[in-house]
Formats: structure tokens, C-alpha cells, sequence
């Protein structure tokens, strides 16, 4: 048999999960492998199809005679740094300086101490927790990561959806750090995280009759994490389907009264697609198609979905990080607006007990996420307080703005708050609507004793997709949140790190850059 018969046939084997050769040889398989090599010809007319469109790799197939997941997996496979324009760079610097800066604010909260108690528990040295120099194991590492991140809800979103792409980082920075790869190297695994999850919501966007919005950002991870691994396109084909197959996360997360979850939800993605990844590598393979299959992910969870990888970032369209918003304030993305809008009507106003009803004017997803059920007007935690579009306008009004503290259990009972709620209704505006996802409005509307009415109308905010932060105002921004726990001259070097970290060999100095200094 030819030499070139001999690495066809290996290559189907490799491509269906019969041969794995990442790290170790496996040498049974391997001897297995070339045996079969004397019985090519019994391989059947559309195998050997089969696994020529496997060599060929998925990044050659047209959008429409593939798979979406070996499409995927053939975009990401192919997509280099050298494909990312200097635009996109910076803007990928920026979201990730951005969400360190909400993963060290965070540091000290509950949920996030709990969170990384249980993380050094399991022990590992994988890879480095957020603000300390302690490390465990990669899944560890992206879950207590990603908590931190999420848990002032005060990372990015994106503007065409639900979502919050800044979830990916907390897989990305740990496998990152576990193999070696340069500062390029995560920049480019992050602009590819952001860029599958947000194409995959515009296929089909989540929303009240969909599952929860982190189930979109399960592939993305485990590309991610599986570009920075250096796996081959079916390996990553085999990821995304190891990913989505067992970790489905349902929508009620962000219904009724929140708990704990709601931020925790988006962390657990990244844990499972890290895991996911890894088992890619070690050669084990998923149910395939895990999207367009009949118990698949396109049939049970997001309906239809036709994502043309020939048009993402890199290809003929413009990258979709360019499209995420960074938060100025911990809240639900679509209340942001809200806030500035209630603290100036509240300094018009001068003394509150005056106002005798509030409305508010919003969006179908702010009216949605965030003014719609009882508990939004009455809330118990401080997960359902930062999706509270009432409680945000009447706590903006009492405090002129809106911080971590807004949501501490003792001030959720406020009594001047509760007054507020008492008299507020929440609407949506179809004119509003039309104007998202660009922007994100809001109309807050007094009406005080004497029948005066006062109102504010707030479009977006510098950080929204058409406002975009700079350097220096996401410098700002991290400052401002990690007063309390990290010193300016701390984050100036941060930001330093971030600024050159496409010059970086390795990602060393950003990791020990993040340790809480006494």
C-alpha cells in the first residue's frame, strides 16, 4: 500500500475518534490502525467520502453541506491572530481589562469566598485563581473565575442579545496560563469566544421561550479553550458536541425570586466547556449532529439555527465583540440607562415624599428581564434586586447612583424605597424597542403631589456598542469598582500588562499582575 493510502486511512481513523494522539501515543490504537490499513479497500464508497471531508477539515465546506458544529469547529481551527485587525485588538484588551476589574471587585463577596474556599479545596495546579497566588484545576479555575466576574453583575453584554461573552474569559485565562500560550494567543481565543456565542444568539436569540443564554456560550468555550489547546478541527468538532450534550442550563435561573445561580450559571458553562476540551483531547468523542440531530440541540432547545461561518469576523464580516457593551453599573443590562435618568429626576425633585407615581418606560427585553413579575417589585435578594428595573429606578433616586451596596440585605427593605415601589409601574415603549439593540432606553416619569410630572429619557451611556469605552475610561471604570480592595497603582500596572499583552511571550505577568496585594 502507497504512503499516501496509508495517512488517508489514518486520518479516518483520527477524524472518528478511533485514534487520538494529542499528548501520548496510544500504541494499541496506533498498531490497530495500521493493520487495517490491508483491508482499505472494504471500507465502504461513503465512508471513504466521509472521511475525506473530514481530511479536507470543516473550514473547507460551504455553509450549507455541513454540520453546524464541524463548521464551527473548521472557523475556529483556521482563525488566526494575524486575521484579528488592530481595531479589534484594542477592543479585546479593553473587555478583558474590563472584566478583571470585576473579577478583583468581587473578591471578597459571599458567594465568590464560598466559591474559591471550595476551589483550593480540590486542590490541582493547573492554573491561578483571580487575586490570589493560589492555583487548582482548570475547571475549578474557570468556575470560580467566572464567579467572580459575574458576581456583581457589572460585566459586559451583548448588544444584539442576551448574553454576557465575558463569561468565556474564565475559561480562556486558566487554559491560557495551563498551556503556555502567549498574550496573542488569549487575545485571539477571546475575539473567537465572543464571536461564536454572539453569532449563535443572532441565529437564534434567546429569550422568554428559550433556555437559558449560557447554553450559547458552551461552544464557545470549548472552542476557546480547545483553540488554545491546539486541537484539530475534529477534536473540536467533538468538543463542542461534549460540551453541549450534558450541560444545558434552563431559563428558570433568571425567573421569579434569583438565588445564587443566576450568577453562577455562566461560570459552570466555562467549567464544563473547559472539561469538554479536555476530553476532546484525550480522544473521547460526543453525539453528533448535537445540533441539527433529532434529539439535538437545535430541536429540544434554540429552534432552527443557519450561522454562515463564511460571513464571521476574520472572514467577510466585522467581529462581533465590536457589538458588546461594557456596564458602567452593576444592574440588568437593559436598566442601565435607568439609572442615570432616576438620579437626575430625584435631584429635580429634591424631597421624594412629593412623587405620588413613577413610570417607567422600556424596552421588551427590560420590561421583560426586569419590570414584569411581582417579585421585581418587591425583591428578597440581591440577585432579583439588579434585575429589578423598580427597585434600580427608586434606590438611584434615594442614593443618586447605583453600587454593590444598593443590594446589601439590610438596605432591600429601605423604607423609603418601598414607598417608591408602592407607586411605580413599568411598561414597555414600542418606540423604544425599535431602537435596540444599538441602544438600550429608558423613560422614567414622575408625576408629584400638585399633579407636577417630571420626566428623563436616557438612550445609552458611554460603553454601549455605539459609545464604545477607550483605554482611559475603562481604566476609570476598574478603579472605581476595586477602590476598596485593590490600590490605583495596582491596576495601573494591570492595565499596563493588558495594554502590551500581544507583545507577551506568555500570559505569567498578567496572572501574578492579579494577586491582592496587602
Amino acid at each position: 500500500m502507497d504512503g499516501a493510502r496509508m495517512e488517508f486511512v489514518l486520518r479516518f481513523l483520527l477524524a472518528h475518534g478511533r485514534l487520538a494522539m494529542p499528548h501520548r501515543f496510544n500504541r494499541r490504537l496506533l498498531l490497530t490502525g495500521i493493520a487495517g490499513l490491508t483491508s482499505f479497500a472494504a471500507i465502504p464508497a461513503f465512508a471513504q467520502t466521509r472521511a475525506a471531508q473530514q481530511v479536507n477539515g470543516p473550514g473547507n465546506l460551504t455553509a450549507g453541506n455541513a454540520p453546524l458544529a464541524r463548521r464551527l469547529a473548521g472557523y475556529a481551527e483556521s482563525i488566526r491572530f494575524a486575521d484579528l485587525d488592530a481595531p479589534t485588538i484594542e477592543r479585546a484588551k479593553i473587555h478583558l481589562l474590563d472584566s478583571l476589574g470585576c473579577g478583583l471587585s468581587a473578591f471578597a463577596e459571599e458567594t465568590v469566598a464560598s466559591v474559591r474556599k471550595l476551589a483550593l479545596a480540590a486542590g490541582g495546579n493547573a492554573a491561578t485563581i483571580i487575586g490570589t497566588k493560589q492555583r487548582t484545576t482548570l475547571e475549578w479555575a474557570a468556575f470560580t473565575n467566572g464567579a467572580a466576574i459575574r458576581a456583581d453583575d457589572i460585566n459586559d453584554g451583548y448588544s444584539g442579545g442576551n448574553g454576557h461573552p465575558s463569561d468565556n474569559i474564565a475559561a480562556c485565562l486558566p487554559v491560557a496560563e495551563a498551556e503556555g500560550a502567549s498574550g496573542a494567543d488569549l487575545l485571539l481565543s477571546m475575539v473567537l469566544a465572543y464571536e461564536i456565542q454572539c453569532r449563535l444568539l443572532d441565529a437564534r436569540r434567546a429569550g422568554e421561550e428559550d433556555w437559558d443564554h449560557p447554553n450559547y456560550a458552551l461552544a464557545a468555550s470549548a472552542l476557546a479553550a480547545g483553540k488554545l489547546m491546539k486541537l484539530s478541527a475534529p477534536q473540536l468538532n467533538e468538543a463542542i458536541s461534549l460540551a453541549l450534550t450534558g450541560h444545558l442550563s434552563m431559563r428558570q435561573t433568571r425567573l421569579g425570586e434569583l438565588s445564587n445561580w443566576k450568577g453562577l450559571a455562566g461560570p459552570d458553562a466555562a467549567r464544563n466547556s473547559v472539561f469538554a476540551a479536555q476530553l476532546a483531547r484525550a480522544g473521547i468523542s460526543g453525539p453528533t449532529p448535537i445540533f441539527e440531530g433529532d434529539a439535538g440541540f437545535c430541536k429540544l432547545v434554540s429552534g432552527p439555527m443557519n450561522a454562515d461561518t463564511r460571513a464571521f469576523g476574520g472572514r467577510a464580516g466585522r467581529f462581533r465583540i465590536h457589538d458588546c457593551f461594557i456596564k458602567s453599573y452593576p444592574a440588568q443590562g437593559q436598566t442601565q440607562t435607568a439609572v442615570p435618568a432616576a438620579a437626575k429626576i430625584a435631584q429635580a425633585v429634591g424631597d421624594l415624599s412629593r412623587i405620588r407615581s413613577i413610570e417607567i418606560r422600556t424596552t421588551r427585553l427590560g420590561w421583560y428581564n426586569a419590570g414584569r413579575t411581582p417579585d421585581r417589585f418587591a425583591p428578597e435578594t440581591s440577585e432579583t434586586a439588579d434585575h429589578s428595573l423598580p427597585y434600580i429606578v427608586a434606590r438611584a433616586m434615594v442614593d443618586g447612583t447605583i453600587t454593590p451596596a444598593s443590594y446589601a440585605p439590610e438596605v432591600l427593605h429601605d423604607p423609603r424605597v418601598v414607598a417608591l415601589l408602592k407607586v411605580t409601574t413599568v411598561r414597555e415603549d414600542p418606540m423604544l424597542t425599535a431602537l435596540t439593540p444599538r441602544q438600550s432606553p429608558n423613560i422614567v416619569t414622575v408625576t408629584l403631589d400638585g399633579g407636577a410630572v417630571v420626566s428623563e429619557r436616557v438612550d445609552d451611556l458611554p460603553g454601549f456598542a455605539g459609545r464604545p469605552m477607550q483605554r482611559a475610561d475603562v481604566e476609570d471604570k476598574v478603579r472605581r469598582i476595586t477602590r476598596s480592595i485593590v490600590t490605583d497603582a495596582q491596576i495601573a500596572r494591570i492595565a499596563q500588562v493588558v495594554w502590551d499583552l500581544d507583545r507577551n511571550s506568555s500570559v505569567r505577568a498578567l496572572i501574578d499582575s492579579l494577586a491582592i496585594l496587602a
